[in-house]
């Protein structure tokens, strides 16, 4: 028997909605590492509390989290002012009941976690709770401390920036998964136009290397300038290159393998049958979280 049934009462709620609470840190921070971070500190935070004093233990510990989440986020946001290149969100590993949830799929996809980024921490903070966990205004402006009516004008201006830049349809995990087969069929084959069948007019491609690997430094648009980069980037390469499907942030993608280890992470957007977004994680640290599938839930 325990010798503290009020730290076992405090570890059988935490660790019941733990999938949720990793799902609003990552979601606010992109981050799986920091995520973890910001539940260990969630966890020191809850067992300190009377449990008996708290009516709605979930909403608590999401209180909890969204604070801690978004004092890591600021911090980040002056850690990635010195990142070398640009700054790929954590590609996780998903289960299948991911990819089955839409509104959950595209919430933690890579093009939807990009348009995330360009928020401000507070309002990226109101909008993943607000618009994807569909939290009332009320506990958001505990969390974060402001009062509702505040919460609500950053909401609204929120979902207004996020509305302008998020992707303009909803692709199916077919038509993803044909696009991506069709992708590696033009890769293997190596040929220029192959390459250009399947990537759009205005593609961007990002990678992520961290300044450990090599990648781009900016963003590349430009079906013609990433095709060519992708063909000679193959044909200069020695090493027996694979391309292996997985299933990252809820979607459909490719895992490459440089002589049997993994080298990258390559996700993408797509739209009309083609590749509008195509973004390549290289930093080792983030891809960590690719060797076991990580649960994630929006309830």
């Amino acid at each position: 028997m325990s010798a503290d049934p009020v730290v076992d009462r405090a570890t059988e709620t935490f660790v019941a909605q733990r999938n949720l609470l990793f799902t609003v840190a990552y979601e606010m921070l992109g981050s799986a590492v920091d995520a973890e971070d910001v539940l260990q500190e969630t966890w020191l935070r809850w067992v300190e509390v009377d449990l008996d004093q708290v009516r709605d233990q979930r909403a608590y510990l999401v209180r909890i989290t969204t604070r801690q989440a978004l004092n890591r986020l600021r911090t980040m946001s002056r850690r990635k002012e010195s990142y070398v290149g640009p700054w790929l969100p954590e590609p996780l590993l998903t289960t299948p009941d991911v990819a089955q949830d839409v509104e959950l799929a595209e919430s933690v996809s890579m093009a939807v976690m990009l348009v995330l980024e360009t928020l401000s921490p507070t309002e990226r903070a109101v909008f993943v709770l607000r618009e994807v966990f569909d939290v009332g205004y009320d506990e958001i402006a505990a969390a974060i401390d402001k009062t509702p009516a505040a919460v609500r004008q950053i909401a609204h201006r929120a979902r207004r920036h996020v509305d302008a830049r998020r992707p303009r349809t909803v692709v199916t995990q077919r038509q993803t998964r044909a696009a991506v087969e069709s992708f590696v069929r033009a890769l293997e084959g190596g040929g220029l136009q192959e390459l250009l069948d399947v990537l759009a007019p205005d593609v961007v491609y990002m990678g992520d290397g961290g300044g450990v690997k090599h990648a781009a430094l900016r963003p590349i648009v430009g079906a013609d300038k990433v095709a060519r980069l992708l063909a000679g980037g193959l044909s200069r390469n020695t090493i027996p290159v694979t391309f292996g499907p997985t299933m990252v942030n809820g979607s459909p993608a490719l895992a490459l393998h440089l002589d049997g280890e993994l080298d990258s992470i390559l996700a993408v957007h797509v739209e009309d049958g083609r590749i509008v977004g195509l973004y390549v994680v290289r930093n080792p640290e983030k891809l960590s979280r690719i060797a076991s599938e990580t649960p994630l839930t929006l309830r």
